[in-house]
């Protein structure tokens, strides 16, 4: 087992890493930014390097401060979190050169899966179920409006380096390609610095659902069910739950073994979840694999009394999974509070909080960094905390998360809270009868 992992991220999930190692008994350094000198990750861990300024390129994304941080304090493990470096896969190869371990995928599976050309001929030829589409890239608009016409209008195109809805347009008919087509290629050389497009048949009504599933190094590969990510504002998730309104006992088993094969099939190491578009007919198909820890971990958690950053340590030290397949017991649902203002387009809203007062009580869990005090910098992504509440049925457990949300104090900024009460008693969502549409026609006003 490791002796000293340093953690290369910030914020809430440094913390929630911070305290695994704790209780494994693992020394812990933490890396920050000058921005970062007051968080709680800072203050928590054994020790703590300043690796630059506010800046992400400068500081979480500045590979040789991190390694060199890594050998000053002795470190021979590093956990990247979410985010930031986790899915770079020039970072995890000089980790094993430097002799360090990277608590995640190798270099050769991040490269696998994260080019999404690649990933879904890689997800087809292991059987896992993919979207109708190109067999790879599409190198003109010419060829692009003939494959549209074999696999049918809509389709998207997507950038192949791309994320976070960045190099991706949805198209109705021929008439409008050719626009589209210059305006995803120009977003996606601008955002990633690579304009390759792949197309695919657009799946109309889908939720979006995703699979947690755990591999070490023997081969050998298990699932934790599925997480659904409908509710998600430009391709952002507002709020997650499990298990998904949408999944039968048998869709829960293909789409469990689906993702086994494709997470088995490139050798996968660590957690990672592989992400689904379920059709309204019941239908799924590939979407892409992350390969690191996911924000809505903690919902798998609750449901399956299983602690996935322990996993992910352990499988990294070389010892095989703990059990196979898990199912969830209860019901969990997590909402993300992100310092914006809900009722101004979710604007981002930095500064200090004056006060604050976490909600607490059975079956509610808090994943924060911030205190009263804490001054949230401009830097960075602007969540600040999770509220992850689980009980014995959906119901209940909507109506825990609204009396947590309720009770959820934070003053001198604005929060996403008000958004997430209302959301509670919105009849669409309580019905469990929604797709990623959603937001589309939520109404934000009277927050």
């Amino acid at each position: 087992m490791f002796k000293k992992i340093l953690i290369a991220n910030r914020g809430e999930i440094a913390l929630r890493i911070i305290r695994t190692c704790r209780e494994m008994g693992i020394k812990t350094v933490a890396v920050f930014s000058t921005a970062d000198r007051e968080s709680l990750h800072v203050k928590f861990a054994d020790e703590a390097v300043c690796i630059g300024p506010p800046p992400s390129r400068q500081s979480y994304l500045n590979i040789p401060a991190i390694i060199s941080a890594a050998e000053v304090t002795g470190a021979d493990a590093i956990h990247p979190g979410y985010g930031f470096l986790s899915e770079n896969a020039e970072f995890s190869q000089i980790c094993a050169e430097y002799g360090i371990k990277f608590i995640g995928a190798t270099a050769q599976q991040i490269n696998s899966m994260g080019d999404k050309a690649t990933a879904k001929a890689s997800m087809k030829a292991a059987g896992v179920p993919v979207i109708p589409g190109s067999e790879g890239l599409i190198d003109t608009v010419e060829e692009a409006k003939e494959l549209a016409k074999i696999i049918k209008y809509p389709v998207i195109i997507k950038a192949t380096a791309g994320g976070g809805g960045r190099g991706m347009r949805m198209i109705r008919n021929e008439e409008e390609f050719d626009k589209l087509w210059v305006d995803a290629k120009t977003e996606s050389a601008a955002a990633f610095g690579n304009d390759a497009m792949y197309m695919e048949k657009y799946i109309e009504e889908p939720r979006h659902i995703e699979v947690q599933i755990v591999g070490d190094q023997f081969g050998k590969v298990c699932h934790l069910s599925e997480r659904d990510c409908s509710i998600q504002r430009r391709h952002q998730k507002l709020c997650e739950e499990t298990p998904s309104p949408a999944i039968t006992p048998e869709l829960r088993n293909k789409m469990g073994e689906a993702a086994i094969r494709g997470a088995a099939s490139i050798g996968y190491e660590g957690a990672g979840t592989i992400e689904f578009l379920l059709d309204k007919y019941g239908e799924f198909y590939f979407m892409e694999m992350n390969t690191r820890i996911q924000v809505e971990h903690p919902i798998t958690e609750e449901v399956t009394d299983f602690d996935l950053i322990k996993e992910q340590i352990k499988v990294a030290a070389g010892i095989p999974i703990s059990g196979d397949n898990y199912f969830p017991k209860v019901f969990a649902l997590e909402c993300r509070i992100n310092a914006e203002d809900p009722a101004n387009n979710f604007r981002p809203s930095p500064g200090k909080i004056t006060n604050l007062h976490l909600p607490g009580g059975h079956g509610v869990r808090i994943d924060s960094h911030v205190y009263a005090g804490y001054t949230i910098p401009p830097n960075y992504d602007s969540m600040i905390a999770k509220v992850i509440v689980s009980g014995q049925s959906r119901e209940e457990v909507l109506l825990r998360m609204k009396r947590a949300l309720q009770e959820f104090v934070i003053d001198g900024i604005k929060t996403t809270i008000p958004f997430h009460i209302k959301l509670m008693d919105d009849e669409r969502f309580k019905s469990g009868n929604f797709t990623t549409a959603f937001m589309d026609t939520f109404d934000l006003t009277n927050l």
